[in-house]
């Protein structure tokens, strides 16, 4: 079985996070994991998409919509849910381990989704409240200065994790 690496963040994204988010992509791509993602063409999901692409990786988009209709040009198998926002549950639970880059709402409650499920979250550039510190403590949400870093701890998380 493939390792899936989830990566998260906002459909409306600033340029060092769209950069953040492609360099992240193409980094799971050259590792060799799966790219899991909301499918959507815009922000984090799509440059991620573009990232993991470019890398020749295989990227994988959990749409809320009930067609492939407005999935990122990059994903690979779309996968329409008709979920809307309750696809998220979906996300999280198919990776293995959760990359989160700045977003909204959406980008918090898959974060919390994943840290509810023992599913190692990752933050890149997006530091999460004191709400957040027992998860800190216990060593399932870490965060990365960058994104060669969280490929490092998503590394360490999948090796301590098998």
């Amino acid at each position: 079985m493939r390792t899936i690496i989830g990566v998260m963040g906002g459909a409306v994204a600033e340029e060092r996070v769209t950069r953040d988010a492609y360099e992240i992509g193409r980094l799971v791509a050259e590792h060799g994991f799966v790219l899991l993602n909301g499918g959507r063409n815009a922000g984090v999901m799509a440059a991620s998409a573009s990232g993991a692409h470019d890398a020749g990786g295989l990227v994988v988009g959990i749409l809320p919509t009930e067609t492939s209709v407005g999935a990122a040009p990059h994903v690979d198998i779309a996968i329409p849910t008709g979920m809307g926002d309750a696809r998220n549950v979906i996300n999280v639970l198919a990776s293995h381990v959760v990359i989160a880059l700045p977003g909204g709402a959406g980008t918090i409650s898959e974060i919390a989704l994943a840290l509810k499920n023992d599913r190692t979250v990752i933050t890149v550039r997006f530091p999460l409240g004191p709400e957040f510190a027992a998860y800190h403590e216990r060593g399932v949400l870490l965060d990365a200065a960058d994104p060669a870093e969280a490929i490092d701890l998503a590394l360490r998380a999948l090796a301590t994790s098998r």
